[in-house]
């Protein structure tokens, strides 16, 4: 404040004049909480009980980034229709799966996809993603250009469907004009985008931890060295991946080398863009196809948040 301005003020004051009042200052906003669900096919449903675990605790994210079926569980409880689709996991028997296998032989995946959309039309109403009350980002990858896509706006339904278009399996999704498949290709775990979208501490659930150690010893220990994760599956869509007695199929060459895959891209982004707290359900000794384990593997997602009560925790007494 210069001399003259400071004479006028203090005769401003002298006259009865209150002092100016300073500039108001804005409060720091809230911290926000993220929550990354990644992918694991049928092993996607130990999200569910981990986020509803999570929000017994109070831990309910202010964004939440899904890849593959994490897109596919986060979208449900984002939308309120959690309940709808735990029931409906619940319900799956080898049986069951069957009925939603269309299979497609000269598309651009072993499954339509027609079914299993009809099924998950059935329990969620038309949704867009900008009118949920809280944020949501459906992590893809672009075909034609590797490019992660996060869909942020627009269709509910298409969005999650486009997250879990596994290549090979489901055929490609054409959202705005672009061919896109499941995101867990290119970002298995997507603590980056709730850290680009605004969340200063993440929540991160990974189903691929534990997919070359309790998992693969017990496979080892049943089924020998050159048994894939795949094989041991019984029934329902596992039929589909059969291998003879004396070389792995097709199919299950596809999944272990998925498993493997994912497992790695992991590893390699949580190295540069680690959450603050990181579950991990032990699932590694389920198959990628058994959707019929929903009862074991919700346990197994709740188990894994208790087991990390301690830092979610400490994660929330920072956030305020």
């Amino acid at each position: 404040m210069s001399t003259e301005e400071q004479i006028n003020t203090e005769e401003s004051v002298a006259e009865g004049g209150a002092e100016p009042a300073p500039a108001s200052v804005k409060p720091p906003a809230r911290a926000k909480l993220g929550l990354a669900l990644g992918g694991g096919v049928a092993r996607g449903w130990a999200h569910i009980g981990a986020v509803r675990r999570l929000e017994e605790l109070g831990a309910i994210p202010d964004i939440l980034a899904g890849t593959s079926v994490g897109a596919l569980v986060g979208g449900f409880w984002r939308a309120g229709r959690l309940d709808a689709l735990e029931e409906w996991a619940r319900s799956l028997s080898p049986t069951r799966m069957l009925s939603y296998v269309d299979v497609v032989l000269n598309g651009a995946g072993l499954m339509g996809g027609k079914r299993l959309e009809k099924a998950l039309l059935r329990y969620l109403p038309p949704t867009e993603i900008r009118d949920m009350p809280h944020k949501f980002v459906a992590v893809t990858a672009e075909l034609a250009t590797g490019h992660e896509v996060w869909l942020r706006e627009g269709d509910l339904a298409e969005a999650m469907q486009a997250a879990y278009a596994l290549p090979g399996i489901f055929p490609p999704r054409a959202v705005d004009g672009r061919w896109l498949i499941d995101g867990a290709l290119v970002n298995p775990l997507p603590v980056s985008a709730c850290r680009a979208m605004g969340a200063r501490v993440v929540i991160a659930i990974g189903l691929h931890a534990d997919a070359f150690n309790l998992g693969v010893a017990q496979r080892r220990a049943r089924f020998g060295e050159m048994h894939p994760s795949v094989e041991h599956a019984k029934g329902g869509i596992a039929k589909l991946f059969q291998s003879s007695a004396s070389a792995p199929g097709v199919g299950s060459v596809m999944l272990a080398s998925f498993n493997i895959l994912m497992d790695r891209i992991t590893r390699s982004r949580l190295a540069g863009e680690p959450p603050d707290v990181l579950i991990t359900p032990q699932v590694g000794h389920i198959s990628l196809l058994e959707f019929d384990k929903a009862e074991e593997m919700i346990a197994l997602g709740r188990k894994a948040v208790d087991d990390a009560r301690p830092q979610i925790e400490a994660a929330l007494e920072y956030l305020g």
